[in-house]
């Protein structure tokens, strides 16, 4: 008994570090595409795996997709963290933080995963889980940077979180739309109230 679950734990260990690594390479391509199309076959080859693995472990390309386009997304979001440190004061945290967010590799393929959650009602589902942990964990750094320099908010800090991502993801959806028009366009920097 206890050998056939020593076996099992190793199987699902090796599954757990497939899929992870599938997740990873499918992030950075999506990153390298801006958001463009991808084939399971080239999938597959840049994670090392064979193209039945990519739909064994995400039920289907799309879901994947989404998975992976908010994978990078994190991903950028931890590298943002940085700017909080580095601003002066809160309107120098507020404009960098607009500026930045913009130009995001990871955006554009985001966008194409809240389409995705749009056409697909499966992926829905999956599109909001990302989102959640996306406002749970900027809300988390919102109260840790706005504790650690003595800053407030004119709002709740999840209120503020939503409006900023919101803002940002829709710009991006405009953008990926065909809408004319630069970053310069949007003033994103005012959805934060982030002040001294």
């Amino acid at each position: 008994m206890e050998n056939r679950q020593a076996g099992t734990r190793t199987t699902q260990g090796r599954g757990d570090a497939t899929r992870h690594r599938i997740l990873e390479a499918t992030a950075r391509l999506c990153v390298e595409r801006q958001g463009g199309d991808l084939s399971v076959a080239e999938i597959a080859r840049t994670a090392g795996v064979f193209p039945n693995q990519v739909t064994y472990h995400f039920g289907s390309k799309d879901s994947l997709l989404v998975h992976a386009a908010f994978l990078a997304l994190l991903h950028d979001a931890e590298r943002l963290e940085k700017l909080g440190a580095q601003a002066t004061d809160a309107a120098a945290f507020r404009r960098g933080i607009a500026r930045v967010v913009l130009t995001l590799p990871s955006l554009p393929a985001v966008a194409r995963a809240l389409a995705a959650g749009i056409s697909r009602p499966d992926l829905a589902p999956v599109v909001d889980r990302h989102l959640q942990l996306l406002f749970r964990q900027s809300e988390r750094y919102v109260r840790r940077l706005a504790d650690g320099r003595g800053w407030a908010t004119g709002r709740p800090p999840h209120v503020e979180v939503r409006t900023f991502w919101s803002t940002a993801l829709g710009a991006m959806l405009l953008a990926r739309a065909g809408v004319g028009g630069t970053p310069a366009d949007l003033d994103l920097a005012s959805t934060l109230t982030l002040h001294e």
